[in-house]
């Protein structure tokens, strides 16, 4: 896939590990989103040009239309043709019991789990869309097995919000087939990201069947296969990486 990616939520985590691995697999460009950790943006955008890559960073709340829409028209100005979404930027939410969730922290986590994700596919669909004169292209958005698993007791709204991404994906995969964007989703298990919250990965680590957390970089390369040619027949699809969880 040559011509601009744009990783929303690339400055970390499984963000970062993909928009590492697609520079060096697929010679695209890539442009790293980033909300608040400049830094960490500017390292994953350093490690790629140093391998020879080309990337930028760009600020930007995937909550937030303007800067949704700010993002795509400056990795296009900047980098070229954008031909590749990975929909990653994703927050938490209130950790506990839904009979304790507050208003302001589900809106927030709807924001950017959901609305942030079909605002991050309809500007990059509007760019690659044939149907809009685009050349095709592929999206693949982050997910959960969380949306299997409920994660009762501790975040079951964000488990919700991946469900919508499930539902997301599959729909808009049919969609726009015909106009030469293929979309699918990535459902990670437990992965040891700072996302976690603290003694997560330690305490459920040893139960699952692997014995073990993933890592970003076990996720990035379910990520690049399907954003590569080599998945060219796949579309509308969940790809899960959790080790049997």
């Amino acid at each position: 896939m040559k011509g601009t990616l744009v990783v929303t939520g690339g400055s970390r985590g499984i963000g970062a590990a993909s928009a590492g691995l697609a520079a060096r697999k697929l010679g695209c460009a890539v442009a790293v989103n980033y909300r608040n950790d400049k830094a960490a943006a500017d390292r994953v955008v350093a490690a790629i040009k140093a391998a020879g890559g080309k990337a930028i960073a760009i600020q930007g709340d995937t909550g937030k239309e303007a800067d949704v829409v700010r993002l795509f028209a400056e990795a296009e100005r900047r980098l070229g043709t954008i031909t590749g979404l990975v929909n990653n930027a994703g927050v938490i939410g209130p950790v506990g019991r839904v009979d304790e969730v507050k208003l302001a922290d589900l809106e927030r986590l709807w924001a950017v789990n959901i609305t942030g994700y079909f605002l991050a596919a309809r500007e990059a669909v509007r760019r690659m869309s044939t149907k809009h004169g685009g050349r095709g292209g592929a999206i693949v958005n982050i997910t959960s097995a969380a949306v299997r698993l409920g994660a009762p007791g501790e975040f079951v709204p964000y488990a919700a919000s991946k469900g919508a991404t499930h539902s997301f994906t599959i729909g808009l995969g049919r969609e726009v087939a015909k106009e030469g964007i293929r979309v699918n989703g990535v459902e990670p298990g437990l992965i040891d990201t700072d996302i976690q919250t603290p003694g997560r990965v330690e305490k459920f680590g040893p139960a699952v069947p692997i014995g073990r957390a993933g890592t970003p970089e076990e996720v990035a390369e379910a990520v690049v296969w399907l954003l590569s040619d080599a998945a060219s027949y796949v579309c509308g699809s969940i790809l899960t990486v959790s080790a049997g969880r």
